[in-house]
């Protein structure tokens, strides 16, 4: 019942007959300020209630403090961002002291670059370090994985069938050749060896990362812009990062630091999809070597008919082409969906992709073996 109370709110729990005391009251405050009315800071009719935090930064500060006190991280999370889109607290981010009291993470991160352009000079180096310090955590998540996956599918694409000694696949060569196993001896006869193409040693894949940079794809930036160092660390990896909207930046001198590209880009704005992947046609020097990995909710402002067009002509010349619809922790995105079945049927399927899988998805268009898409409708 105390639950019960603490989620419906004084109003509409008093038949819950729950009285709260201590630490709940403290916390049921700190809930009704964000969700107590219409999430519009105004009166909620019939019920003379109202959520609101005030409108100075010390009432926010204090705020995010209480319920840092309360919550979990992950629940702190979810709150700041229902305040921020709720009580329109945007503009309070602005302010140093401000940042320096949220609880970072992806969402907030997506924020702050929509904000770039406004911030003044006081605040960006404070914002810096919270982009940063987001960034430096998802890197201590997403990279080992990323490259240990990676580098399985280059060594298995450039398997060679007489190795020198120190690149024989073990595994491989022990499983291919079982059949001539000498029980007497308790061995077996390798006739035939197994083992890796030396990659580290030439670029074996090119790799071109275009992310839309329209305002709902933040998430999607981010992670993509991650994803892109940890990919560029990877000597056998060629890896080139356009973002675009209407306009086309290529950002592959600043990727080895992922918040200079953050930092690079401008959310919001328009969309024109053609333009960019005209742009990444034109780096294409190496198709069959090639992929191509557009991260876009497909929401075209540009000549659809040639987006369609340029998908096929990579794919013609042995491009693998992949297309995310997200690359987010959410679930299903916004997305067109007619564009999303035009390019289905060009052999090119659109689905979202959790950060967790983008390590298999990379290693299978580069071993040009089918996609882990999900398998149901409603996920792709």
């Amino acid at each position: 019942m105390r639950r019960w109370r603490l989620v419906l709110g004084g109003d509409a729990a008093d038949s819950t007959g729950c009285a709260l005391s201590g630490r709940d009251v403290a916390m049921d405050g700190a809930l009704a300020s964000l969700y107590g009315g219409d999430g519009e800071g105004k009166k909620d009719r019939g019920r003379g209630r109202s959520a609101g935090l005030g409108a100075s930064a010390p009432s926010v500060a204090r705020w995010l403090g209480d319920i840092r006190t309360y919550f979990p991280t992950s629940v702190v999370q979810v709150m700041q961002r229902d305040a921020i889109d709720r009580l329109g607290l945007s503009a309070l981010l602005l302010e140093p002291e401000m940042l320096a009291a949220v609880e970072a993470d992806v969402h907030l991160v997506g924020t702050l670059l929509s904000l770039n352009k406004a911030m003044p000079e006081t605040t960006k180096e404070t914002a810096r370090a919270v982009v940063r310090k987001v960034v430096e955590d998802l890197e201590k998540r997403l990279a080992s994985r990323t490259r240990a996956t990676l580098t399985g599918a280059l060594d298995r694409s450039a398997r060679v069938s007489r190795p020198r000694h120190r690149d024989i696949d073990w595994n491989r060569t022990i499983a291919a050749n079982l059949k001539n196993y000498l029980p007497e001896y308790r061995t077996v006869v390798p006739e035939r060896l197994i083992g890796y193409g030396r990659a580290a040693q030439s670029v074996k894949k090119d790799v071109i990362l275009c992310i839309d940079q329209s305002g709902s794809m933040a998430a999607s930036v981010v992670y993509a812009s991650v994803f892109g160092a940890v990919l560029a660390s990877m000597r056998s990896i060629s890896t080139r990062l356009v973002v675009f909207d209407t306009n086309i930046v290529d950002l592959t001198d600043q990727i080895d630091d992922p918040v200079d590209v953050l930092f690079g880009t401008q959310l919001g704005g328009g969309t024109d999809i053609n333009r960019a992947l005209a742009y990444c046609q034109a780096q294409i020097s190496r198709p069959a070597d090639t992929v191509v990995v557009l991260i876009s909710d497909l929401y075209e402002g540009g000549i659809r008919n040639e987006m369609l067009k340029r998908a096929a002509a990579m794919k013609a010349s042995g491009v693998q082409f992949v297309t995310l619809l997200a690359l987010s922790d959410e679930g299903t995105p916004a997305y067109d969906r007619e564009h999303a079945a035009a390019l289905s049927a060009l052999d090119a399927p659109a689905f979202a992709c959790t950060p967790d899988l983008f390590p298999e998805v990379m290693a299978a268009a580069i071993e040009r073996r089918p996609l882990p898409i999900p398998d149901t409708p409603a996920q792709r």
